[in-house]
């Protein structure tokens, strides 16, 4: 990929990374529950659905679900309610700290990964983004796979990096937790972020051309 390709499309990963959304949300969550170190494995998580969606892509499914109004809406419903199902089991916090820290057993290190990955895996906004961004990016006589890998490890160390900061910022914010109250508000803060993102991801409408 010649350089001025590549830096035009490290700062689209930037804009995309920068941009709050699921993954975002999720890493904040993840950081205010259980910290930096094991929060992050939520990030992760988060790029291995980001090489599922490549992966996708890559293979030329991705033109198949975009093209597909029944396996785009599945994909999309499925993006919804899982979003749903994380605002639930964020609303539902005791508001206690102990509750939020790495000792609880809901959050073992699998399931951070688990969850990283449906989050991104589900989300059909970034196959679309995929899907129309990273053939402007190609060179066709040259070979795809060293692209691609290229793109990879861009929007991945890109994302990697950004996901960092909005996981320890949030896991800065354990500090300033004292009291059970503020538990609970900041925790209904975050279901809120999910409930947006779900409902914003339920209205979205893909029109295939």
């Amino acid at each position: 990929m010649p350089l001025h390709l590549w830096l035009a499309f490290l700062s689209a990963s930037l804009a995309i990374s920068l941009s709050p959304g699921p993954g975002a949300f999720a890493s904040m969550a993840a950081g205010l529950r259980n910290g930096f170190l094991r929060g992050y494995w939520v990030v992760v998580g988060l790029q291995l659905g980001i090489l599922a969606l490549l992966a996708v892509v890559a293979a030329g499914v991705g033109a198949l679900i975009v093209s597909s109004p029944a396996a785009f809406e599945i994909l999309r419903w499925t993006g919804v309610a899982y979003l749903f199902w994380l605002a639930w089991g964020q609303w539902r916090s005791d508001g206690s700290l102990a509750s939020l820290t790495a000792g609880n057993g809901r959050q073992r290190r699998r399931e951070l990964i688990a969850r990283g990955f449906l989050v991104d895996a589900t989300n059909p906004k970034g196959l679309l983004f995929f899907f129309a961004v990273v053939p402007q990016f190609l060179e066709p006589e040259l070979a795809l796979g060293p692209q691609y890998a290229t793109i990879a490890a861009t929007v991945i160390a890109v994302d990697m990096t950004v996901m960092a900061g909005y996981t320890y910022l949030a896991a800065r914010a354990m500090h300033w937790l004292e009291s059970p109250h503020r538990v609970r508000w900041v925790s209904r803060g975050f279901s809120l972020l999910f409930i947006l993102t779900a409902t914003s991801l339920a209205l979205f409408r893909h029109h295939a051309t």
